[in-house]
């Protein structure tokens, strides 16, 4: 049997609400040379009856207690056949016909061997994290990025540099900016693909939150070990992105709606930050900017679809979101 271009991986844990307007937005894609490859961690809910119903390559199991980021996607780039490996996460689910085929254009430069796209909240998502995407992934493409920066609930990599450069298993978290600092010190290339644009939903309880952020913050130091997030920082970071969620929030009339929910997000996320780099040193300035400053220019503003119009089509998920429900609206 003749190897598809991709291979894309979805890590995968009860998700149920979402992995079929994952599933049917990839097999609407304009690039269709691509096999899925589920991994999944132990749903109980009936998230791979839905896969069932899709033309899924494989599905491959991972015992919950052996469970590590780094670990679901080394079993997926194991299983996987493709020249390159994609990554998506099961609640995201790419906006439009030629996400795939954007994502994967960057790699006619020989020397990029990762490339992530844009992110955007959707559903249920908290107005400050939309913030985090707005500020991490913006509108513009980054050919060669100055930092290792970059993110697996929407990337690809070159399946040969993955035989050689296996994700780390041990870490809690960013093992895609552990893998990012890998490859650039062996002379190779991170790039961002701005139109491979992807909705992300999350709907999160303020411990799951405040959890994601310590244990990206205990990643954060093992993967760069000149840090550090000390107290001063955790003041700073939250007082100046509340301030400045909330004026963005203001500017948009979504003020009223997220008085509370704008404090608490930014307590949870850099509280957690600050107990995950408690025994770190430094952090570079780089990235210090890049995680936890909001953008001295202030966000990007809302954008105007009637301006400039899709160079392809959105996916039409209304038939899935219908069978499916996600609990509040999108804004993609």
């Amino acid at each position: 049997m003749e190897s598809p271009t991709a291979s894309i991986v979805v890590r995968c844990y009860n998700e149920r609400e979402h992995i079929g307007k994952l599933l049917h937005g990839l097999f609407e894609q304009f690039h269709d040379d691509f096999e899925v490859i589920l991994v999944d961690s132990g749903s109980t809910d009936g998230t791979l009856e839905i896969v069932e119903q899709y033309p899924v390559e494989e599905v491959v199991h991972i015992p919950p207690e052996k469970f590590s980021f780094g670990r679901a996607l080394n079993y997926g780039c194991e299983a996987a056949r493709g020249e390159y490996c994609v990554f998506i996460s099961a609640h995201c689910y790419p906006k439009r016909v030629d996400w795939l085929e954007r994502l994967l254009e960057k790699f006619d430069d020989d020397d990029v061997a990762m490339v992530y796209g844009k992110q955007r909240g959707g559903g249920p998502t908290k107005f400050s994290e939309r913030q985090i995407f707005r500020r991490w992934f913006p509108d513009e493409d980054i050919d060669r990025q100055l930092t290792p920066f970059a993110n697996n609930a929407n990337a690809a990599i070159r399946r040969d540099l993955w035989e050689e450069y296996p994700y780390d298993e041990q870490l809690t978290g960013l093992e895609d900016l552990d893998w990012g600092k890998r490859v650039r010190e062996a002379g190779y290339e991170v790039s961002y693909a701005s139109a491979a644009e992807v909705v992300h939903v999350h709907d999160e309880s303020a411990r799951e939150i405040y959890d994601r952020y310590r244990r990206e913050g205990i990643a954060h130091k093992q993967v760069i070990p000149d840090q550090q997030f000390s107290l001063f920082d955790f003041l700073g970071a939250f007082v100046r992105n509340t301030l400045a969620d909330y004026g963005a929030a203001r500017g948009r009339g979504k003020l009223w709606g997220n008085v509370r929910s704008i404090p608490v997000f930014r307590f949870l996320q850099f509280w957690g930050t600050y107990r995950g780099f408690k025994h770190g040193d430094r952090i570079s300035e780089r990235l210090r900017k890049r995680f936890y400053y909001p953008d001295e220019k202030g966000y990007p503003e809302e954008p105007d679809d009637s301006e400039e119009p899709s160079e392809a089509p959105d996916i039409d998920y209304s038939s899935v979101a219908a069978e499916y429900p996600i609990e509040g609206a999108d804004e993609a």
